[in-house]
């Protein structure tokens, strides 16, 4: 009896580091949320309620995967083809902003000492967060069809490490990104920081698109 407990609890705990270790390279590649976090995280504004919102939002759509959801999702084609398509339009919207802000110097002075509002900074994070067809492809579908493997208490555990890889590297981006405030003192740093952005949310958009274009 003692010897199946500690079988079971070494099942939880690699399951539990399965999915912290999952969902931890799901999320440390450079993305739309991973971009808009840590540029606020280098003007240092609502950091903290950002970082939340996207752990959260993660931790969510984690668990609607592990409970069976990535399935549904992954047999509605009409449902992802709608999702692909607003989200691509939001990334271009928002990387046409990143370069306005670039190619603008006068404007981007502005963005840099000014304070986005808490409402708009929400609004900006949770559209990045659900308007990304990424999200639901890596979260809910992925993670959650990988948690197949594993039953019961292992696959609670299983998810409840891929929901801590994420409030663990959105906080850690979003209070880390001040270590770089010195390079970013320059303009110009500034200036390629948003170009980057910029490329990366219509590189995210592009990809998506041609998905649908030439599937």
């Amino acid at each position: 009896m003692r010897v199946k407990s500690k079988k079971n609890r070494s099942i939880v705990g690699t399951a539990a580091i399965s999915g912290f270790l999952l969902g931890l390279s799901l999320i440390v590649a450079i993305g739309a949320q991973n971009a808009y976090i840590l540029r606020q995280g280098l003007l240092r504004q609502h950091v903290f309620i950002l970082s939340l919102i996207c752990a959260l939002s993660d931790a969510v759509l984690i668990i609607a995967g592990v409970a069976g959801l990535g399935t549904l999702i992954a047999q509605s084609p009409t449902l992802i083809t709608v999702v692909t398509i607003g989200g691509a339009a939001f990334l271009l919207w928002y990387g046409f902003s990143a370069f306005r802000r670039a190619m603008h110097p006068d404007g981007m002075r502005a963005a840099n000492t000014g304070t986005v509002s808490l409402k708009a900074a929400i609004g900006t994070c949770l559209a990045l967060t659900f308007l990304n067809p990424h999200v639901y492809l890596d979260t809910v579908v992925l993670v959650g069809s990988l948690s197949a493997r594993f039953e019961g208490e292992a696959r609670i555990a299983y998810g409840a490490g891929a929901v801590a890889a994420s409030f663990v590297w959105f906080f850690s981006l979003g209070y880390g990104a001040r270590l770089l405030q010195p390079f970013f003192a320059k303009p110009s740093a500034w200036r390629i920081l948003d170009c980057l952005i910029g490329i990366i949310m219509w590189m995210i958009a592009f990809s998506l698109l041609s998905r649908l274009l030439w599937p």
